[in-house]
């Protein structure tokens, strides 16, 4: 089965995103494959570089980058979501002038038609917050 998956949470308001990350977990052991993974709304912090949580505190955005390195997952940030919350990607910071890349490893900017376009490849879209 083909997984379309969309995180709406931002990674310390909810257990979403961890929810989503084991089920993403469990599918891909399973046999199962994932489409894309689009984080809208403040579920975008989770492909925050600069995010540094205590020693002692599950580490979203490196288990979500880690994830994306094993399995190629596509992990998607949801431009204006993520142009609203100050998070930019290199390309879109130098046309805004500044100087920041705050994308951490396997996260990519896109729109919405990078969700339209996985919800048609797909079998089951869920939404996770």
């Amino acid at each position: 089965m083909k997984f379309a998956i969309q995180i709406n949470a931002g990674p310390y308001a909810s257990n979403a995103g961890h929810t989503a990350l084991r089920f993403i977990e469990a599918a891909l052991a399973s046999g199962h494959e994932v489409v894309r993974v689009f984080f809208y709304h403040d579920g975008i912090y989770h492909g925050l570089k600069y995010a540094t949580p205590p020693d002692d505190e599950f580490n979203h955005t490196a288990k979500w980058s880690a994830l994306a390195e094993s399995h190629r997952l596509d992990l998607v940030l949801c431009i204006s979501a993520a142009q609203k919350r100050g998070l930019l990607c290199r390309d879109e910071a130098e046309r805004q002038g500044k100087h920041d890349d705050d994308l951490a490893a396997g996260f990519r900017i896109g729109g919405l038609g990078q969700l339209i376009e996985a919800t048609l490849h797909a079998d089951r879209f869920l939404i996770f917050g």
